[in-house]
């Protein structure tokens, strides 16, 4: 009975010691990526510009060898795409009867692709966004809220409407200009924007599935630093902070409620969604359960928010109404006052050309500021691309390390 209790006892320890050592890797790998995270933070264009450059060369031939290695393998889809490619070509440049509506579906197509094409550049992983809403669906939106009232019509001539907003020669007296028809005349762009912003989110989720089903370890700082804030949630609960605390629960929403927490998640602001992509990837959730929420969340409701937002904001009155505010402002009040009535009254002369006139070319420093503006969010966008490739080499040099340092 001893010498079998003593087996037990013996049997046991090893399991305990086995489990001690395997929480022991475990926490060593965790502090190694953290580490490797902080290093990793610190290669950018301002601290270590040589680095940098270097790694987004690297990371770029990587790049472009993995793409040809990936159409090398679908050489029948390439090649039936090459095939309609050169079908439409041709359709498109000979002569005939059908160019009119080609002409009708290009410019269609063209207005669809290029908000889908910003709403994209909004939401796509590549270390920040373009905040394209602020640069330009917002202020397309505000255009037409504030050229609505003015003319009181939202049928402008096209063309050269999209391109130029300008009042119809003839308006109805008993027109009735109301938040619902604003938002009809710009629902389109709306929800193509909105779909182009699901489409952005795509990346983070196919990654998270391919490395879960290949069994392979997530190559993301955003999963790695998940991981880690639920283990210190476990550890030292009191330590967590607003934004970890926020991640979590983004983390743990999408997980256990599924179709309903990606929606909500979709469905306002928030800029951890890439974590839910990840999240919904990694746990194996269908495609289009985590897609269709995505789109539903994005592309309708949450831009119905945003529409009935900027086009409250710049109805007529409460246009005129911010302005007088903007004059109460103690000593600077005339002169910020100033510019805004300006920038109105260009805009409002505007509207009252005729379609095929020459516009006279007005500066103002509004229009000159958002100029600024978005070259600043451009260029920066820019640099973050570039900073997040260099990072992303930077990350493959470590996964490599590991596998060495594993065999």
């Amino acid at each position: 009975m001893s010498t079998s209790a003593g087996r037990k006892r013996t049997k046991s320890n090893e399991v305990n010691g086995a489990t001690k050592r395997q929480e022991s890797k475990e926490e060593k790998m965790l502090d190694l990526l953290h580490e490797e995270r902080k290093e990793r933070e610190k290669i950018v264009l301002w601290r270590q510009p040589v680095t940098t450059l270097h790694y987004f060369v690297r990371e770029s031939s990587c790049l472009i060898s993995e793409f040809s290695q990936r159409l090398l393998k679908w050489k029948k889809t390439v090649a039936i795409c090459v095939v309609l490619f050169i079908l439409a070509a041709s359709a498109y440049n000979l002569e005939g009867p059908h160019q009119q509506g080609i002409s009708a579906m290009q410019r269609t197509l063209l207005w669809w692709g290029y908000w889908i094409g910003l709403g994209v550049l909004s939401s796509v992983g590549l270390g920040t966004g373009l905040h394209t809403f602020l640069l330009y669906l917002g202020p397309h939106i505000a255009a037409v809220t504030l050229a609505a009232y003015e003319c009181n019509s939202v049928d402008f001539p096209e063309p050269p409407y999209p391109n130029d907003i300008i009042c119809p020669e003839k308006v109805s007296s008993g027109n009735v200009i109301t938040m619902w028809t604003i938002i009809s005349k710009v629902r389109i762009e709306a929800i193509m924007w909105g779909a182009g912003t699901a489409i952005g989110e795509l990346p983070p989720y196919f990654m998270a599935r391919a490395a879960r089903l290949s069994g392979a370890d997530l190559d993301s700082d955003d999963f790695e630093e998940i991981e880690e804030l639920l283990h210190e949630k476990q550890s030292h609960p009191e330590e967590i902070g607003i934004l970890e605390r926020a991640k979590i629960g983004v983390h743990n929403l999408v997980q256990k409620v599924g179709f309903f927490g990606i929606l909500a998640c979709a469905s306002i602001p928030n800029p951890l969604f890439d974590l839910a992509g990840i999240t919904c990837g990694h746990f194996l959730i269908p495609f289009w359960t985590f897609f269709g929420a995505t789109l539903i969340g994005k592309a309708i409701i949450k831009m119905h928010i945003q529409k009935f937002f900027v086009i409250f904001i710049f109805s007529h009155h409460h246009v005129e109404q911010l302005v007088k505010l903007i004059g109460l402002i103690p000593k600077y009040g005339e002169s910020l006052q100033t510019p805004f009535k300006d920038y109105l009254e260009v805009q409002k002369k505007k509207l009252h050309h005729k379609a095929g006139s020459n516009i006279p070319g007005e500066s103002n420093l509004l229009s000159w500021v958002f100029e600024k503006v978005v070259i600043v969010m451009v260029a920066y966008f820019l640099l973050s691309i570039l900073n997040s490739m260099a990072q992303k080499y930077h990350k493959r040099l470590c996964k490599t390390k590991h596998k060495k340092y594993q065999h």
